[in-house]
């Protein structure tokens, strides 16, 4: 019987033409793929059209299918023989539970790898012509979870986060974005501060809005805003709006 393995892999951040290369290899030669929700599922058509395809996928409050069910499935697969794709949005280690996986494939003597992908932090924000560092504006960022934002057992220091960078990304923060508001105002962070929300990053389905962390609880409430989504507060913020105004200031002079 062939040895079989796993490949951990990233599938960026939406945009299906946003994948490597080399994680696309590893799709095209799956026997077996367990896909998560954020995938962008026209990359399943890149597998062998016999390749077993098990969706795996967990949104907020809802999880087709427990952690280690997963894990235990992956290895199962692999055990038998099969060549294991592990197919996640945006970067297995960036909130992906990918560590978690690669722990469980080294525990059980199988070969592994791990294939990185563009993490959403930085391709929605590229996408939507936020940079998350800029000369002169920001020279750091730091990305964080809102899921646990008042976790008692492992919460996020909103103290330090609050004037230790420059720029902050926030994911799976949309539900939570008034108790994110209100630990940020509260840790003394400027109300003036600039946010844009990100909705569906680097897809057809982008869609993104800008306001004050004043504001901007009231902002997404109008506008609607739901996940997958991700929250960018800092300076950078600015630069997008002039970006557009200068690309409208050129279509004025050609027009």
């Amino acid at each position: 019987m062939k040895r079989g393995s796993i490949s951990i892999v990233g599938a960026g951040p939406g945009d299906p033409e946003l994948i490597t290369l080399k994680a696309l290899r590893r799709i095209q030669n799956a026997d077996v793929i367990l896909y998560d929700r954020l995938v962008n599922e026209e990359l399943l058509n890149y597998a062998p059209s016999e390749a077993v395809r098990i969706y795996c996928g967990k949104a907020p409050g809802l999880h087709s299918m427990p952690q280690e069910a997963t894990e235990r499935l992956m290895i199962r697969h692999a055990a038998a023989g099969s060549h294991v794709v592990r197919l996640k949005g945006g970067d297995p280690f960036v909130f992906g539970r990918g560590g978690e996986e690669a722990l469980s494939a080294a525990a059980a003597g199988i070969p592994y790898e791990v294939i990185p992908g563009i993490t959403s932090a930085v391709g929605a924000a590229a996408s939507a012509g936020i940079p998350l560092t800029h000369r002169g504006v920001a020279a750091s960022f730091a990305i964080v979870t809102g899921s646990r934002c008042q976790a008692e057992d492992s919460p996020v220091r909103w103290e330090a986060l609050a004037h230790s960078v420059d720029t902050l990304v926030i994911y799976m923060g949309v539900s939570k974005l008034g108790d994110i508001r209100k630990e940020l105002l509260g840790h003394g962070k400027d109300p003036q501060t600039p946010v844009a929300l990100i909705e569906n990053g680097t897809t057809v389905r982008e869609r993104t809005v800008t306001g004050t962390l004043g504001n901007i609880d009231k902002v997404a409430a109008a506008m609607k805003i739901s996940n997958p989504a991700i929250i960018i507060m800092g300076e950078v913020v600015k630069v997008r709006a002039e970006l557009l105004s200068l690309e409208e200031a050129v279509r004025s002079q050609i027009g």
